[in-house]
């Protein structure tokens, strides 16, 4: 299962430069945990897991520009 940018903009993996990410390999996730936010025109939009499960990889750096429907994670179901 993949979770996808919901439209486009900067990801961030992190809700603050100065704290800890969201989640990472290995964390497990449910349907309303936030894994991600991405920023359009300076507004910030939570993106939410939507699959229960535990975070198998990290496709997109921080800080990076992503498109709507782009891979941000891979999830592997549980």
């Amino acid at each position: 299962m993949d979770i996808r940018s919901p439209l486009p903009g900067v990801f961030y993996r992190r809700p603050a430069p100065e704290l800890d990410p969201f989640v990472g390999v290995g964390s497990p996730v449910g349907p309303d945990t936030t894994v991600a936010i991405v920023e359009v025109m300076k507004q910030f939009f939570e993106v939410k897991a939507g699959t229960t499960g535990t975070i198998a990889g990290v496709a997109v750096a921080d800080a990076e520009m992503v498109d709507a429907g782009q891979v941000l994670f891979t999830v592997r179901p549980g």
